[in-house]
């Protein structure tokens, strides 16, 4: 019964909240939110493109909170001014309704059944994504902010070989994620959470008072991927205080000389709650920008023709490709050679003239 009542509290003043910060965000046309079919059920996703985005740009995706929806975080986040001048594209996906009325992303909290498989959207959609806009797969991202940041955690450990990195905003691992979680690939982390969360508890619940489900503390997640990604060396820094009146300043704890050049790192935000930084509670950052340039660092480079990412193109390349197009996969452009839009047997005979030319 203790449960029922503060969840019921806690759900109420969260939607609460989102009601009233939604007065005061920019509202952005309803025409960009396009339906997408999965397992029988319609799904939503806002997307959004900056103009002259090129050819195999990088994919950010961004997951709203528990009770919230992709229009919010599209507002308070203020990612999409952060793709205009990166040039990157924002996909924003949004949740389904629980019995509470809720939308959610389902990382398995008590109260959730296991019908949703939010997972599969996800990778799906990315699939159709890269396909249908000719992004980037080697280069596909993804940050939210409380539920959305657990999902991330989610994705992290079961789809490492679609997503490079991830940024969790006052995320956490559940703890059937946490002792189930072996990546294909480790990848860079970044977690920002305030020390004073009161949703997302800075020292977790494995007791599961809250009801959610027992979680983990922020301090063992930052182990454990530290550990995942054999980080040799560490740094701590304090962020400048630029704002004195939001109660809070910033700790970077950083592991780094991990393998493939990845990244551990966490912005500990001292007397920070559940928040997005830059957005409420702390503003001496702005999350977006500090997630991106966190991003960009893992960033994959390529080069049309280059499909085994060996900075040259060779005879392998060659058979790689001639493998591809006689597979009948879908349209990639890194396969076309020619950059016609098309795959065919033109770009066989390009990448050979290229070939014996050098």
């Amino acid at each position: 019964m203790f449960f029922y009542k503060s969840f019921n509290f806690l759900r109420s003043a969260v939607i609460l909240f989102i009601l009233i910060f939604g007065i005061l965000v920019q509202p952005i046309n309803s025409q960009d939110l396009y339906n997408f079919n999965h397992g029988g059920i319609s799904r939503q996703y806002y997307l959004y493109k900056p103009q002259s985005l090129p050819v195999g740009s990088p994919l950010v995706f961004v997951f709203h909170g528990y009770g919230s929806n992709a229009l919010n975080i599209m507002s308070y986040s203020d990612m999409n001014s952060v793709a205009d001048t990166n040039l990157f594209a924002v996909c924003y996906p949004q949740g389904t309704y629980d019995d509470y009325g809720s939308q959610f992303w389902n990382v398995g909290y008590e109260f959730h059944s296991d019908e949703i498989d939010d997972l599969d959207f996800v990778i799906e959609l990315s699939q159709y994504l890269t396909s249908e806009h000719h992004f980037s797969r080697n280069n596909i991202f993804s940050t939210g902010m409380s539920n959305g940041g657990d999902f991330s955690y989610l994705l992290a450990c079961e789809a490492s070989n679609v997503f490079q990195a991830i940024a969790p905003v006052a995320g956490t691992m559940m703890e059937w994620i946490y002792n189930s979680c072996q990546p294909n690939e480790p990848l860079s982390i970044f977690e920002i959470h305030g020390t004073d969360d009161s949703i997302t508890l800075w020292e977790g619940d494995l007791d599961n008072a809250e009801g959610w489900g027992p979680y983990l503390d922020i301090p063992s997640i930052i182990d454990f991927w530290q550990d995942q990604n054999e980080c040799q060396s560490f740094i701590v820094d304090t962020l400048e205080n630029f704002s004195q009146l939001d109660g809070s300043f910033i700790i970077s704890e950083t592991y780094y000389n991990c393998i493939y050049d990845n990244e551990v790192k966490l912005y500990k935000i001292i007397n920070g709650g559940h928040d997005w930084p830059g957005a409420y509670g702390n503003m001496d950052i702005h999350s977006a920008e500090e997630i991106w340039v966190f991003l960009e660092q893992n960033l994959q480079v390529e080069f049309i023709g280059d499909v085994n990412f060996d900075f040259s193109i060779d005879i392998q390349d060659l058979l790689k490709i001639s493998d591809y197009l006689l597979s009948g996969n879908p349209y990639y452009y890194l396969y076309d050679f020619d950059e016609n839009y098309s795959l065919s047997g033109l770009d066989i005979i390009s990448i050979i003239d290229y070939i014996l030319g050098n």
